[in-house]
């Protein structure tokens, strides 16, 4: 997943989304039902992006037949110190098909939560005008 961290990391959008495939399935950390597709995707990490702060990845664990990735990182949110892990998995194509986020600690989550609620309305449109 080499291509995904350096285009997180170098904050390229259009790079993260020509990574994800059509049907994928992102589990927020703050979200009960998962985001389907790729637009949707797209925007809620571009909504991520304008919500992390001093973001870095600390280390990348992959299964052995190279499709689980695990991507653990560090950031912050409204000053809040976050702890987390990107769980992804990629399909026959290599592109990312189920993209999984967990954080820790608690009042991370919640700072998370309230960052990517402020971003709602913002994703809905930008997901919205990539779908049409």
């Amino acid at each position: 997943m080499r291509a995904f961290r350096e285009a997180v990391e170098a904050r390229d959008m259009d790079a993260v989304e020509a990574l994800l495939a059509e049907d994928v399935v992102f589990t927020s950390p703050v979200a009960f039902k998962p985001y389907e597709g790729k637009a949707l995707t797209a925007a809620v990490l571009r909504g991520v992006l304008r919500v992390f702060e001093d973001f870095r990845y600390e280390r990348e664990l992959s299964g052995p037949d190279g499709r689980d990735h695990a991507l653990v990182f560090t950031t912050r949110v409204d000053g809040r110190e976050l702890t987390g892990c990107d769980f992804l998995h990629v399909d026959d194509d290599g592109l990312i098909d189920r993209f999984m986020v967990m954080v820790r600690p608690l009042s991370g989550a919640q700072a998370l939560a309230a960052a990517m609620g402020a971003q709602f309305e913002r994703i809905a449109r930008e997901a919205s005008g990539a779908a049409g």
